[in-house]
Protein backbone atom coordinates (compact mmCIF):
# COMPACT_ATOMS: atom_id res chain seq x y z
CA UNK A 1 0.00 0.00 0.00
CA UNK A 2 2.75 2.36 0.72
CA UNK A 3 4.47 1.94 -2.41
CA UNK A 4 1.10 2.45 -4.15
CA UNK A 5 0.65 5.58 -2.80
CA UNK A 6 4.01 6.49 -3.20
CA UNK A 7 3.72 5.79 -7.17
CA UNK A 8 0.61 7.35 -6.98
CA UNK A 9 1.98 10.88 -6.04
CA UNK A 10 4.63 10.66 -8.28
CA UNK A 11 2.52 9.89 -10.44
CA UNK A 12 0.12 13.18 -9.84
CA UNK A 13 3.15 15.15 -9.59
CA UNK A 14 4.46 14.55 -12.88
CA UNK A 15 1.03 15.28 -14.54
CA UNK A 16 1.44 18.26 -12.20
CA UNK A 17 4.89 19.28 -13.98
CA UNK A 18 4.38 18.68 -17.92
CA UNK A 19 0.79 20.23 -17.87
CA UNK A 20 1.59 23.15 -16.01
CA UNK A 21 5.33 23.86 -17.55
CA UNK A 22 3.05 24.30 -20.74
CA UNK A 23 0.39 26.19 -19.12
CA UNK A 24 2.80 28.75 -17.51
CA UNK A 25 4.53 29.41 -20.95
CA UNK A 26 1.08 29.79 -22.68
CA UNK A 27 0.61 32.10 -19.88
CA UNK A 28 3.45 34.44 -20.11
CA UNK A 29 2.47 34.56 -23.71
CA UNK A 30 -0.79 35.48 -23.83
CA UNK A 31 -0.60 38.20 -20.86
CA UNK A 32 2.84 39.82 -21.30
CA UNK A 33 2.97 39.47 -25.75
CA UNK A 34 2.23 42.20 -27.92
CA UNK A 35 -0.47 41.92 -30.36
CA UNK A 36 -0.71 43.96 -33.54
CA UNK A 37 2.37 45.93 -35.23
CA UNK A 38 4.76 48.20 -34.01
CA UNK A 39 2.12 51.33 -34.19
CA UNK A 40 -0.68 49.76 -32.96
CA UNK A 41 0.44 47.75 -30.97
CA UNK A 42 -1.41 46.25 -28.02
CA UNK A 43 -1.46 44.26 -24.36
CA UNK A 44 -4.11 41.29 -23.47
CA UNK A 45 -5.71 42.77 -20.49
CA UNK A 46 -8.78 40.28 -20.21
CA UNK A 47 -7.90 38.06 -17.14
CA UNK A 48 -11.47 37.76 -15.83
CA UNK A 49 -12.31 36.93 -19.72
CA UNK A 50 -9.58 34.55 -19.53
CA UNK A 51 -10.16 32.39 -16.09
CA UNK A 52 -13.75 32.29 -16.91
CA UNK A 53 -12.32 30.49 -20.32
CA UNK A 54 -10.46 28.17 -18.10
CA UNK A 55 -13.32 27.36 -15.69
CA UNK A 56 -15.51 26.52 -17.90
CA UNK A 57 -13.32 24.26 -19.98
CA UNK A 58 -12.10 22.49 -16.54
CA UNK A 59 -15.70 21.91 -16.08
CA UNK A 60 -16.58 20.74 -19.20
CA UNK A 61 -13.42 18.05 -18.46
CA UNK A 62 -14.55 17.31 -14.79
CA UNK A 63 -17.90 16.72 -16.22
CA UNK A 64 -17.14 14.39 -18.84
CA UNK A 65 -14.29 12.54 -16.60
CA UNK A 66 -17.25 12.06 -14.54
CA UNK A 67 -19.45 10.28 -16.76
CA UNK A 68 -17.03 8.03 -18.05
CA UNK A 69 -13.58 7.05 -16.68
CA UNK A 70 -13.46 8.28 -13.08
CA UNK A 71 -17.16 7.25 -11.50
CA UNK A 72 -16.60 8.82 -7.84
CA UNK A 73 -20.56 7.90 -6.76
CA UNK A 74 -22.72 10.82 -4.55
CA UNK A 75 -21.06 13.87 -3.38
CA UNK A 76 -22.30 14.80 0.56
CA UNK A 77 -19.92 18.24 0.31
CA UNK A 78 -22.70 21.20 1.07
CA UNK A 79 -22.57 23.36 -1.54
CA UNK A 80 -21.68 26.85 0.70
CA UNK A 81 -18.47 25.16 1.05
CA UNK A 82 -17.88 25.16 -2.67
CA UNK A 83 -19.11 28.51 -3.14
CA UNK A 84 -16.73 29.64 -0.72
CA UNK A 85 -13.79 28.03 -2.05
CA UNK A 86 -14.81 28.77 -5.50
CA UNK A 87 -14.68 32.97 -4.86
CA UNK A 88 -11.26 32.36 -3.31
CA UNK A 89 -9.94 30.44 -5.93
CA UNK A 90 -11.46 32.41 -8.80
CA UNK A 91 -9.91 35.77 -6.93
CA UNK A 92 -6.81 34.16 -6.29
CA UNK A 93 -6.12 33.54 -10.12
CA UNK A 94 -7.64 36.84 -11.44
CA UNK A 95 -4.79 38.60 -8.71
CA UNK A 96 -2.06 36.66 -10.17
CA UNK A 97 -2.89 37.45 -13.88
CA UNK A 98 -3.47 40.70 -13.28
CA UNK A 99 -0.19 40.92 -11.10
CA UNK A 100 1.89 39.96 -14.42
CA UNK A 101 0.72 43.34 -15.85
CA UNK A 102 3.64 44.99 -13.68
CA UNK A 103 5.85 42.39 -12.65
CA UNK A 104 8.07 39.65 -14.80
CA UNK A 105 6.43 36.43 -15.10
CA UNK A 106 9.67 35.03 -12.92
CA UNK A 107 8.55 37.34 -10.47
CA UNK A 108 4.94 36.61 -10.29
CA UNK A 109 6.14 32.82 -9.87
CA UNK A 110 8.64 33.19 -6.98
CA UNK A 111 6.23 35.21 -5.27
CA UNK A 112 3.48 32.24 -5.50
CA UNK A 113 6.23 30.01 -4.00
CA UNK A 114 5.08 31.71 -1.07
CA UNK A 115 1.87 29.88 -0.77
CA UNK A 116 2.73 26.84 1.84
CA UNK A 117 2.77 30.19 3.96
CA UNK A 118 -0.49 31.11 4.03
CA UNK A 119 -1.55 27.29 3.58
CA UNK A 120 -0.43 26.67 7.09
CA UNK A 121 -1.39 30.14 9.37
CA UNK A 122 -4.66 29.40 7.83
CA UNK A 123 -4.23 25.63 8.84
CA UNK A 124 -3.54 26.21 12.15
CA UNK A 125 -6.28 29.00 12.45
CA UNK A 126 -8.91 27.49 10.98
CA UNK A 127 -7.87 23.70 10.29
CA UNK A 128 -6.33 23.51 13.57
CA UNK A 129 -3.64 21.67 12.00
CA UNK A 130 -0.49 20.82 14.15
CA UNK A 131 2.81 21.15 12.61
CA UNK A 132 6.39 20.23 13.65
CA UNK A 133 9.02 22.97 14.05
CA UNK A 134 11.31 21.75 10.90
CA UNK A 135 7.91 22.66 9.09
CA UNK A 136 8.47 26.60 10.26
CA UNK A 137 12.37 26.35 9.86
CA UNK A 138 11.64 25.52 6.05
CA UNK A 139 9.26 27.71 5.38
CA UNK A 140 11.29 30.79 7.35
CA UNK A 141 13.62 29.80 3.97
CA UNK A 142 11.31 30.11 1.38
CA UNK A 143 10.10 33.89 3.17
CA UNK A 144 13.78 34.78 3.35
CA UNK A 145 14.40 33.19 -0.37
CA UNK A 146 11.32 35.75 -1.74
CA UNK A 147 12.19 38.46 0.52
CA UNK A 148 15.42 38.47 -1.55
CA UNK A 149 14.38 38.09 -4.68
CA UNK A 150 11.12 40.80 -4.63
CA UNK A 151 13.48 43.65 -2.55
CA UNK A 152 14.89 44.80 -4.72
CA UNK A 153 18.05 44.81 -6.38
CA UNK A 154 17.66 46.00 -9.71
CA UNK A 155 17.74 43.79 -13.05
CA UNK A 156 14.01 42.95 -13.83
CA UNK A 157 12.53 45.40 -11.50
CA UNK A 158 14.07 48.10 -13.37
CA UNK A 159 11.84 47.39 -16.28
CA UNK A 160 8.82 48.66 -14.03
CA UNK A 161 7.94 52.11 -12.66
CA UNK A 162 8.78 51.76 -8.83
CA UNK A 163 4.78 51.69 -8.00
CA UNK A 164 3.72 49.24 -10.42
CA UNK A 165 5.89 47.12 -9.21
CA UNK A 166 4.39 47.71 -5.75
CA UNK A 167 1.07 47.40 -6.64
CA UNK A 168 1.95 43.80 -8.46
CA UNK A 169 3.56 42.51 -5.71
CA UNK A 170 0.10 43.57 -3.50
CA UNK A 171 -1.76 41.32 -6.28
CA UNK A 172 0.69 38.78 -5.95
CA UNK A 173 0.06 38.71 -1.59
CA UNK A 174 -3.56 39.24 -2.20
CA UNK A 175 -3.42 35.89 -4.79
CA UNK A 176 -1.48 34.05 -1.79
CA UNK A 177 -4.25 34.97 0.35
CA UNK A 178 -6.68 33.70 -0.99
CA UNK A 179 -4.82 30.39 -2.35
CA UNK A 180 -4.38 30.05 1.60
CA UNK A 181 -8.45 30.46 2.66
CA UNK A 182 -8.76 27.87 -0.22
CA UNK A 183 -6.79 25.28 1.00
CA UNK A 184 -8.70 26.01 4.38
CA UNK A 185 -11.72 25.21 2.80
CA UNK A 186 -10.78 22.05 0.92
CA UNK A 187 -8.96 21.13 3.79
CA UNK A 188 -12.40 21.18 5.36
CA UNK A 189 -14.70 19.88 2.80
CA UNK A 190 -11.75 16.64 2.55
CA UNK A 191 -11.89 15.58 6.37
CA UNK A 192 -15.73 16.33 6.80
CA UNK A 193 -16.94 15.34 3.32
CA UNK A 194 -14.00 12.80 1.67
CA UNK A 195 -15.10 15.04 -0.90
CA UNK A 196 -13.40 13.41 -4.03
CA UNK A 197 -11.28 14.99 -6.49
CA UNK A 198 -13.79 14.95 -9.29
CA UNK A 199 -16.38 16.23 -7.30
CA UNK A 200 -13.79 19.23 -6.33
CA UNK A 201 -12.87 20.20 -9.50
CA UNK A 202 -16.46 20.17 -11.36
CA UNK A 203 -17.98 22.52 -8.56
CA UNK A 204 -15.66 24.93 -7.92
CA UNK A 205 -15.08 25.40 -11.64
CA UNK A 206 -18.20 25.62 -12.04
CA UNK A 207 -18.86 27.81 -9.34
CA UNK A 208 -15.76 30.18 -10.87
CA UNK A 209 -17.45 30.22 -14.48
CA UNK A 210 -21.09 31.80 -12.97
CA UNK A 211 -18.96 34.38 -11.17
CA UNK A 212 -16.58 35.18 -13.35
CA UNK A 213 -18.91 35.50 -16.38
CA UNK A 214 -21.20 37.77 -14.31
CA UNK A 215 -18.47 39.87 -13.92
CA UNK A 216 -17.39 39.98 -17.41
CA UNK A 217 -21.24 40.92 -18.65
CA UNK A 218 -21.99 42.99 -16.29
CA UNK A 219 -18.21 45.45 -17.05
CA UNK A 220 -18.73 44.67 -20.29
CA UNK A 221 -15.37 43.01 -20.76
CA UNK A 222 -16.68 40.13 -22.88
CA UNK A 223 -17.54 42.21 -25.48
CA UNK A 224 -14.50 43.83 -25.39
CA UNK A 225 -12.69 40.45 -25.10
CA UNK A 226 -14.59 39.45 -28.81
CA UNK A 227 -13.51 42.37 -30.52
CA UNK A 228 -9.93 41.76 -29.55
CA UNK A 229 -10.27 38.25 -30.90
CA UNK A 230 -11.70 39.34 -33.86
CA UNK A 231 -8.43 42.15 -34.16
CA UNK A 232 -6.21 39.14 -33.22
CA UNK A 233 -7.74 35.67 -34.30
CA UNK A 234 -4.38 33.64 -33.64
CA UNK A 235 -4.59 34.52 -30.17
CA UNK A 236 -7.59 31.87 -29.58
CA UNK A 237 -5.26 28.93 -30.45
CA UNK A 238 -3.09 30.46 -27.08
CA UNK A 239 -6.15 30.30 -25.25
CA UNK A 240 -7.07 27.23 -26.27
CA UNK A 241 -4.44 24.89 -25.70
CA UNK A 242 -3.61 27.56 -22.41
CA UNK A 243 -7.26 26.30 -21.28
CA UNK A 244 -6.97 22.43 -21.74
CA UNK A 245 -3.26 22.21 -20.75
CA UNK A 246 -5.08 24.00 -17.43
CA UNK A 247 -7.59 21.69 -17.44
CA UNK A 248 -5.43 18.38 -17.20
CA UNK A 249 -3.10 20.17 -14.77
CA UNK A 250 -6.04 21.18 -12.31
CA UNK A 251 -7.44 17.27 -12.57
CA UNK A 252 -3.83 16.27 -11.44
CA UNK A 253 -4.24 18.68 -9.20
CA UNK A 254 -7.11 17.44 -7.65
CA UNK A 255 -6.50 13.93 -7.74
CA UNK A 256 -3.38 15.16 -5.18
CA UNK A 257 -5.36 17.10 -2.95
CA UNK A 258 -8.48 14.41 -2.30
CA UNK A 259 -5.65 11.33 -1.48
CA UNK A 260 -3.32 13.30 0.29
CA UNK A 261 -4.33 16.76 1.37
CA UNK A 262 -3.76 20.79 0.10
CA UNK A 263 -0.48 20.73 1.72
CA UNK A 264 1.73 18.30 -0.17
CA UNK A 265 -0.18 19.75 -3.72
CA UNK A 266 0.99 23.22 -3.01
CA UNK A 267 4.48 21.72 -2.41
CA UNK A 268 4.03 19.97 -5.91
CA UNK A 269 3.00 22.88 -7.59
CA UNK A 270 5.75 25.32 -5.92
CA UNK A 271 8.61 22.90 -6.89
CA UNK A 272 7.84 22.45 -10.93
CA UNK A 273 7.64 26.52 -10.57
CA UNK A 274 11.60 26.24 -10.26
CA UNK A 275 11.19 24.86 -13.79
CA UNK A 276 8.92 27.16 -14.92
CA UNK A 277 11.43 29.99 -13.80
CA UNK A 278 14.28 28.27 -16.05
CA UNK A 279 11.80 28.18 -18.96
CA UNK A 280 11.02 31.44 -18.54
CA UNK A 281 14.34 32.97 -18.71
CA UNK A 282 14.98 30.18 -21.40
CA UNK A 283 12.26 30.67 -23.92
CA UNK A 284 11.40 34.51 -23.36
CA UNK A 285 14.80 35.97 -22.54
CA UNK A 286 13.79 36.87 -18.69
CA UNK A 287 17.07 37.64 -16.20
CA UNK A 288 18.33 37.27 -12.94
CA UNK A 289 20.42 39.05 -11.09
CA UNK A 290 23.05 37.31 -8.93
CA UNK A 291 20.78 38.15 -5.70
CA UNK A 292 18.20 36.77 -7.72
CA UNK A 293 19.44 33.47 -8.19
CA UNK A 294 20.26 33.55 -4.25
CA UNK A 295 16.87 33.76 -3.18
CA UNK A 296 15.76 31.36 -5.78
CA UNK A 297 18.00 29.28 -4.44
CA UNK A 298 17.15 29.45 -1.19
CA UNK A 299 13.27 29.26 -1.97
CA UNK A 300 13.21 25.54 -4.00
CA UNK A 301 15.62 24.57 -1.08
CA UNK A 302 13.32 25.35 1.68
CA UNK A 303 11.24 23.25 -0.63
CA UNK A 304 12.94 20.59 -0.90
CA UNK A 305 13.57 20.02 2.19
CA UNK A 306 10.11 20.15 3.45
CA UNK A 307 9.16 17.54 0.65
CA UNK A 308 12.34 14.81 1.60
CA UNK A 309 10.60 15.19 5.12
CA UNK A 310 6.92 15.02 4.91
CA UNK A 311 6.39 13.14 1.63
CA UNK A 312 6.31 9.59 3.53
CA UNK A 313 3.73 10.93 6.24
CA UNK A 314 1.58 12.35 4.03
CA UNK A 315 -1.15 10.18 4.60
CA UNK A 316 -1.80 11.60 8.34
CA UNK A 317 -4.70 13.00 8.82
CA UNK A 318 -4.17 15.05 11.83
CA UNK A 319 -0.59 16.20 11.73
CA UNK A 320 0.40 17.32 8.54
CA UNK A 321 3.81 17.23 7.53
Amino acid sequence: MAFSRRFKLLFCALGIFVCYFHFGMLQEKITQGQYGDEKNSEKFTYMFTLVFWQCSVNYLFAKTSLLTVMKQGEDSTPKTYYAISSLTYLLAMVCSNMALQFVSYPTQIIGKTGKPIPVMILGVLLGKKVYPVRKYLFVFLVVIGISLFIYKDGGMSKKQPEGQMAFGELLLLLSLTMDGLTCAVQERMRSEHNSKSGHMMLNMNGWSAIFSGAVILLSGEFFEFIQFLQRHPSTVWLITTFSIAGAFGQYFIFLTIADFGPLPCSIITTTRKFFTVLGSILIFGNTLTYRQWLGTFIVFSGLLLDALHSIDKSSKKNVVK
